[in-house]
């Protein structure tokens, strides 16, 4: 499914290090160099991935469209499904998502083909997104006398895929287990969990694993929890060290080497209704997205390899 080529990673030297900031920007480079040489090709089965913690304020929504947009940036065809009430998620990508819009919840509710409310990033051709709207806050209530609840947004994006192919697409669930949450599980191939690196972070997370248990044995046995991706990772406390062990500890072949740190630039890209791939690409919040975008395809291209 995913073709990885990445020539020698580009020396350090020469660069003058002899400061921990100087050390720092040299390894930025290098990095963005190394990024610069990789190319990704795109194959098989299109792969669906449900963004979920029902811990709020980790880096879901973030994490969604930023490795959504790189995913984009290597050439693959991305489709963003914002199934949060919120709707950052459609914020952040620049697509419009006022109430007189159709969006996600006409799909859930009244039956209209997710072909009628995709619509393209303005930041990528590749880039599309099904936008949420506020109507989506009663869709819990709504769905519950629904005809096959559970397998709506399957059934509508089994129909959306089968006319318009991609090679990746991306639910941003809410943080709670309600039948969004349910259908976001039902539709997907792998659920990506990001967690983040502070006191409490792996709270809730056994609840969310006995949750996918639960989906695997009733609704959808294909479902598997292939990624965790660390975030808000500040590499100078002990804190953020400490939790990153546990988890690999806990997770050693889920979790992605790649980690995404505090970053100015991740926080500021949604108020420009950008993600920070398109806002700073260069920036280490950016770099950092890119890699874990990598990495996720050079992990596919083993495991087929595997097999």
């Amino acid at each position: 499914m995913f073709h990885v080529k990445q020539s020698s990673s580009t020396s350090t030297a020469g660069y003058g290090v002899d400061t921990p900031l100087a050390r720092e920007l040299a390894d930025l480079t290098a990095r963005r160099r190394a990024l610069e040489s990789v190319t990704v090709g795109f194959d098989g089965p299109t792969r669906v991935f449900t963004i979920s913690n029902q811990k709020g304020g980790v880096g879901k929504t973030t994490t969604a469209v930023n490795i959504g947009a790189a995913m984009a940036d290597l050439g693959a065809k991305v489709l963003v499904i914002d199934l949060d009430p919120q709707g950052n998620a459609s914020t952040a990508l620049g697509v419009p998502h006022t109430a007189d819009l159709r969006s996600i919840y006409d799909v859930l509710i009244s039956d209209v083909p997710l072909a009628d409310v995709v619509q393209e990033s303005p930041e990528s051709p590749n880039l599309l997104c099904a936008p949420s709207t506020i109507h989506l806050a009663g869709a819990e209530i709504e769905l519950v006398s629904q005809v096959a609840r559970e397998h709506r947004l399957r059934t509508a994006l089994n129909d959306y895929l089968a006319a318009h192919p991609a090679d990746v697409v991306i639910i941003d669930c809410p943080p709670s287990l309600g039948l969004l949450t349910i259908n976001a599980f039902t539709a997907a191939t792998e659920v990506m969990i990001p967690i983040q690196c502070e006191y409490y972070a792996l709270e809730g997370l056994s609840q969310l694993l006995g949750n996918i248990r639960m989906i695997q044995k009733h609704l959808n046995p294909d479902l598997t929890m292939s990624t965790i991706l660390l975030t808000m990772f500040d590499g100078r406390t002990r804190l953020a060290q400490q939790v990153a062990e546990e988890v690999r500890g806990h997770f050693p072949h889920e979790v992605l080497d790649t980690v995404i740190p505090r970053s100015v630039r991740v926080s500021e890209a949604p108020s420009f209704g950008q993600t920070v791939i398109a806002y700073d690409g260069q920036s280490v919040g950016a770099v950092a997205y890119r890699e874990a975008a990598v990495e996720i395809a050079r992990r596919a291209s083993e495991n087929e390899k595997g097999h």
